[in-house]
């Protein structure tokens, strides 16, 4: 990876485990992890073909591979998609930058019908990789190919640079949500899921 990411410099060495613990603790709770997998599915044909981008420890990516999408997921942190791997095994996990995303190389040519960016991924790329980021997304992505980025917006990733740099990416915003359970946008939201299409 050319820069390291805000996940790997703004956190300390434990955090990673910290997080895998918190979402393991979380899933034996039997708490309500897969929000934003409904709101993806909700969106998609049956049988879809999804990139999980920022996949964590795939919470998102297997709620989607449970409702029958093939789903490839892909993060920075090694650690995070080895507990992917050993918690949800019937997705493919990689690690990669998604910066750098080139997931042919990988023994995946097939475009994507859809891309999820769940999590606050935005807000932990490389400092000045996002318009990157969001560029190599989308060229992972079918024509009329969706996809949805959430990300809080005290974040220090303002919805203008982000509007922008979807554009450049040759994205176009279709709707936006104050939640993932479709609350209403409205100025001041300190949430904000974006819906980007590229077109036909």
């Amino acid at each position: 990876m050319a820069n390291p990411t805000r996940w790997a410099t703004d956190t300390g060495p434990e955090h990673s485990q910290w997080y895998i613990d918190r979402f393991r603790r979380l899933a034996a709770e039997g708490a309500d992890l897969a929000g934003e997998a409904r709101f993806m599915d909700a969106m998609v044909a049956p049988g879809s073909r999804i990139l999980d981008a920022g996949c964590g420890t795939g919470r998102v990516g297997a709620a989607l591979a449970a409702r029958g999408h093939t789903v490839v997921g892909v993060d920075a942190d090694p650690a995070l998609v080895e507990a992917a791997r050993a918690d949800h095994p019937r997705p493919r996990w990689l690690v990669a930058d998604l910066a750098e995303l080139d997931l042919a190389a990988a023994g995946e040519p097939e475009p994507f019908d859809a891309a999820v960016v769940a999590g606050n991924v935005m807000a932990f790329v490389a400092p000045g990789t996002e318009p990157a980021v969001l560029a190599r997304i989308a060229a992972h992505l079918r024509p009329d190919g969706a996809v949805v980025v959430g990300f809080g917006t005290d974040r220090g990733y303002p919805l203008t640079e982000f509007d922008a740099h979807a554009v450049a990416a040759g994205l176009r915003l279709e709707h936006r949500f104050a939640t993932w359970d479709l609350r209403p946008w409205r100025d001041g939201a300190d949430f904000a899921v974006s819906v980007l299409r590229r077109p036909a």
